[in-house]
């Protein structure tokens, strides 16, 4: 019994003995882990400033100052190292900005403004707490003024190519009011009744000179952010190869003037459906179109071979 009970407590000597050297091994391996791929390897850098001189719409940025320099720091910070929303950014700007660019060319507006309909709403069609609505961000007031539709049945602000026109004419205007594309961006954001009474109170014509609520202050600099990153994106460490990019689906147009009764049999006597319809033509808010002043709309169909559709049934069965 004795020599059972010897070899029995050797046993358990050399299993907890074993256990520690394992428990040992075990903690020394992820401080190296720990060291290897943490400590040396993933690390966060501040980013430098631009060694040339940096512009916005053919406007020179000041960064010798220290506080606007401050200001594009903090806005390339949080564009760099919010890395999951700026790769979605960059994937998404070439599906949309080949729509917004020849528009801001044909009304002579500089291409970084597509720029300020990507800060504005992540190139999706949302709405604002201030209701405000579309990638452009559009104020239901301005629609107006602008002569887009906005009813219980059509919402042109949902319309990329007319809010992008809207967009422009009221960036155009700015410019002849206030005299500079900087602040022409800044009366888009705060509105030109109160970018005015700024200039007034504080005697200064210049948009980096002005004291701004801090959204407006931040304005410019997220613009001239995202331009940065998205035309040098190896540089601040993102890396897509082409086949990443969101595509444009390529459509064909077709011309209504009178009432849709139901646009789920419109979609599908066109190949699609309802969903589908809607993704292409945002801007239809309801099922059908009444249409009493025979007002043309041009329906967006994506050609055929770029969806699969499911065939609909008549009949449900349960498992």
């Amino acid at each position: 019994m004795k020599k059972i009970s010897l070899i029995t407590l050797s046993i358990v000597a050399v299993l907890i003995v074993s256990k520690l050297l394992t428990s040992s091994t075990e903690a020394k391996s992820n401080q190296q882990l720990f060291k290897e791929y943490f400590k040396d390897k993933y690390s966060i850098f501040a980013i430098p400033k631009p060694a040339k001189e940096i512009y916005f719409a053919g406007e020179r940025i000041p960064l010798e100052n220290p506080d606007t320099w401050e200001r594009y720091d903090k806005a390339i910070l949080k564009n760099t190292y919010w890395q999951s929303n700026t790769l979605l950014l960059l994937k998404k700007s070439n599906k949309y900005f080949p729509i917004i660019e020849p528009i801001l060319k044909k009304h002579n507006i500089p291409n970084d403004f597509k720029y300020l309909a990507l800060i504005e709403s992540g190139l999706e069609n949302v709405t604002s707490p201030a209701k405000a609505k579309g990638i452009w961000q559009i104020m239901k007031g301005t629609a107006k003024e602008f002569e887009l539709v906005v009813n219980n049945e059509v919402d042109e602000r949902y319309n990329l190519e007319k809010s992008t026109e809207l967009a422009c004419e009221f960036l155009s205007s700015a410019k002849e009011k206030f005299g500079t594309w900087t602040l022409a961006a800044a009366s888009y954001n705060m509105g030109r009744t109160g970018l005015q009474k700024q200039i007034n109170r504080q005697d200064q014509q210049a948009y980096f000179d002005l004291l701004l609520n801090r959204e407006t202050a931040q304005y410019v600099f997220r613009m001239v952010a995202m331009k940065q990153i998205i035309e040098n994106p190896k540089k601040y460490g993102f890396h897509l190869q082409e086949e990443d990019y969101y595509q444009a689906i390529p459509c064909y147009t077709i011309e209504i003037d009178s009432s849709v009764n139901n646009w789920a049999t419109f979609a599908e006597k066109h190949g699609i459906n309802y969903k589908i319809l809607k993704i292409h033509n945002p801007w239809l808010r309801e099922s059908y179109l009444t249409n009493k002043s025979r007002r043309k709309y041009q329906i967006q169909i994506p050609e055929k071979g770029n969806y699969t559709i499911t065939p609909n049934s008549n009949s449900i069965t349960n498992d």
